[in-house]
């Protein structure tokens, strides 16, 4: 992702400092050695011993804004992000001159995605110091997660006007084009703030991110390399190494870049989800005759991808171990079915300080393990090279929901019979750019003799009036399937089908599961291919892709030549 996230003082600690440093002078003595312990503590990055003194001080003097905003930087710095939250109102509340509360307030606010409140109070600080950048970089980034990407785009226009020689607005600019699939202005954008800030080490990183999309791979490598040996912010770091984990198994590069994706699983990673099992992680130790438990990570298209290791992990614990498998609720009946031989139970989420937590509550007791793992930890030790993806379909959906589903389709009149599925659930302004609008689907979707079977799960109904009222197209859609929910039949229907044309959704990784041939449509090259023209987790799949990243016209007019040769051979 590129990197340019609300600054706050965190990252301008001498400035903080100073500040709270001149509270050492409180008339209150008990609040001021309290300090004289804390300014030190939050300095070394102590942060627990500096919360604890911050908040004696706090105790000491209720009046102490310093106080209580040190009290709120620590907090923040443990990943207390609740907390902070509300020792910075409080700090506000004794002190509302102080730009910097604002800034600290609206960081918090964005983090925990409050972007209404985080906007008022990057708006205030603005109106407090409009000659400084931090917070038009702010409020850009905020009205670009709230999806008002004109609206990012003239702040930072006009703020770029008003100060020319920040290279941070410039990188920001970079980033919401970006996330337009803007990349080549973007590029520009970051290359300017690399003229203003040959060593800033943000704008090498985002200039990687958007060549990552676009190629090439290699120069992108360079850059992630370029930005890492700059790099001094511990948590820019961990989401740069992961960026360039990726980059490298995009290239094939499989060894070296599991290794830096593992990044995704620390703590301090933005996108991270925590885990949390009676048991200790295994971190490769032997597990002949052990009991691991394995807990589903990421979306729902990632834990289909890597269950196809699932039989590597049950070798590995040999028969007289045990596996057992933590999934989403929806996926446990198929896959108890797909491998009888691994105890598969529900993952439950909960969330704290805006970080999701997976735990399996019924991993204990007579199912206590001894290790457990993230689903997809055992890449590094399992899939080194291409050579070890055995390409083969892992999910065996019931067979008489199969041969049900063949008499359904059958009864359409002749095939071939082609699920689609467009687009995910999930589209934020980042993640729009990844998915195909439905306009464009016209051409293979009108095809002669070509059966097309809705596989677009969630609330679709207004997208299939579309396609049959404004695009002549004839879209069969089974409502007495949940394509959401019942998992277990979808995936019997995408087994009765002759092919699945997808986005890289849960349905193409479902389809492509069971071993139906499956084409993804990618707006450009994505990690999973792993340098090849495939998905190689899976039995038969092809990958189409535009020669410009995101040109959907071109993609359809191949995928409509394509299918014309699928249904004519």
């Amino acid at each position: 992702m590129s990197l340019a996230r609300p600054q706050n003082v965190k990252e301008h600690l001498l400035e903080q400092i100073a500040k709270v440093e001149a509270a050492k002078r409180l008339g209150n003595p008990r609040a001021a050695a309290a300090l004289r312990k804390a300014v030190p503590a939050f300095k070394r990055g102590d942060f627990k011993a500096a919360a604890l003194s911050a908040a004696e001080a706090a105790e000491a003097d209720a009046k102490s804004s310093s106080a209580f905003h040190l009290l709120a930087l620590s907090l923040d710095n443990l990943g207390e992000r609740h907390k902070a939250f509300e020792m910075y109102e409080r700090a506000l509340a004794l002190d509302p001159t102080d730009a910097d509360l604002y800034l600290n307030i609206g960081t918090a606010a964005t983090e925990l995605h409050l972007y209404d409140g985080a906007e008022k109070a990057f708006r205030a600080y603005i109106e407090l110091r409009p000659d400084c950048p931090k917070g038009y970089n702010n409020l850009g980034g905020c009205l670009r997660d709230k999806g008002d990407t004109d609206g990012a785009i003239e702040v930072l226009r006009n703020a770029i006007y008003r100060i020319p020689g920040s290279s941070e607005l410039w990188i920001m600019l970079g980033t919401v084009t970006g996330e337009l699939s803007e990349f080549e202005t973007a590029q520009t954008f970051y290359r300017e703030a690399l003229r203003l800030d040959p060593k800033s080490a943000r704008a090498w990183h985002n200039l990687a991110y958007t060549i990552n999309h676009t190629g090439p791979l290699d120069e992108a490598l360079r850059c992630y390399d370029r930005a890492l040996e700059l790099c001094t912010n511990e948590a820019d770091r961990i989401e740069m190494v992961h960026a360039r984990g990726l980059c490298k198994v995009a290239l094939g590069q499989l060894e070296e870049g599991w290794l830096e994706y593992e990044q995704r699983h620390n703590p301090r990673f933005g996108q991270s989800h925590l885990f949390a099992a009676h048991a200790e992680r295994w971190e490769g130790e032997d597990l002949t005759g052990k009991t691991l438990l394995l807990i589903g990570e990421q979306g729902l298209g990632d834990e289909i991808m890597f269950a196809g290791m699932i039989p590597d992990m049950l070798e590995k614990v040999g028969s007289a171990g045990r596996l057992m498998v933590a999934s989403d609720y929806r996926l446990v009946p198929l896959l108890q079915r797909s491998f009888p031989g691994v105890k598969f139970g529900l993952e439950a989420h909960i969330k704290h300080n805006a970080k999701n937590i997976r735990i399996a509550p019924w991993a204990k007791g007579e199912f206590k393990p001894d290790y457990y793992a993230p689903l997809g930890q055992p890449l590094p030790q399992i899939r080194k090279r291409i050579e070890e993806f055995p390409r083969q379909a892992f999910l065996k959906p019931d067979p008489a929901r199969i041969d049900f589903w063949r008499a359904r389709l059958s009864a359409l009149g002749p095939g071939p019979y082609v699920g689609i599925c467009w687009r995910s659930m999930l589209l934020t302004t980042q993640r729009r750019k990844f998915f195909s609008p439905l306009e464009v689907w016209q051409d293979p979707l009108t095809l002669p003799g070509v059966k097309i079977i809705n596989l677009q799960y969630g609330d679709c109904a207004a997208d299939l009036a579309f396609a049959r009222d404004k695009m002549g197209a004839t879209i069969t859609n089974f409502e007495d399937l949940d394509l959401k929910n019942n998992l277990d039949d979808n995936a019997a229907l995408c087994a009765a089908l002759d092919l699945v044309v997808a986005a890289p959704t849960a349905a193409a990784a479902l389809a492509a599961g069971t071993g139906t041939e499956t084409w993804f449509l990618t707006a450009g090259r994505v990690w999973p291919q792993l340098g090849t023209e495939t998905y190689p987790w899976y039995a038969k799949t092809r990958v189409l892709t535009p020669q410009a990243f995101g040109d959907w016209p071109a993609l359809m007019q191949t995928l409509t030549a394509e299918l014309r040769n699928f249904a004519t051979h």
